[in-house]
């Protein structure tokens, strides 16, 4: 008969095995100042992660909004309020995202272009139409593309 040893519960199996318990193991830990019992390797991978979420996000949101006004500028016949509300909606998100992270703000006009040619990419997959029908530079600035009122008339 095999006897079973229990298993020590360290931060890092915790971590493996129950992520929000560890979560809430962290918070404690920090809170108390116990600062020797924190799994720091995993918290650090936490934190980059979170950033890297962060940025994800918005690339993702300025992609779709961009796709969306490529669309109702250059299909005006197909406009719906479908259209009109993903582009308010990205909009606001885009917003809040910097009010929670205004070192973000900066990151818009590194990742504009790149996000352009993706939406520009999207835009022609969804419509069908050929993408060189679509220009190869924006044809909204960055301050135009946030507006509220550019194009969501």
């Amino acid at each position: 008969m095999t006897t079973h040893q229990p298993t020590v519960i360290t931060s890092y199996n915790l971590y493996e095995q129950d992520f929000y318990l560890w979560i809430e193991t962290t918070s404690k830990q920090l809170k108390a100042g116990k600062f020797t019992e924190i799994d720091l390797a995993n918290l650090i991978e936490e934190i980059e992660s979170m950033g890297k979420s962060e940025k994800r996000e918005l690339k993702s949101r300025l992609i779709v909004l961009l796709m969306h006004l490529l669309k109702w500028q250059y299909q005006p016949e197909k406009r719906s309020e479908s259209w009109r509300s993903t582009i308010t909606e990205q909009r606001i998100c885009i917003e809040l995202l910097l009010e929670d992270s205004p070192s973000l703000q900066p990151l818009l006009i590194e990742i504009f272009t790149d996000c352009y040619e993706k939406a520009r990419l999207k835009a022609s997959e969804e419509t069908g139409m050929k993408l060189n029908f679509f220009p190869k530079e924006s044809p909204f600035t960055l301050e135009e593309t946030l507006k509220n009122s550019f194009l969501n008339n």
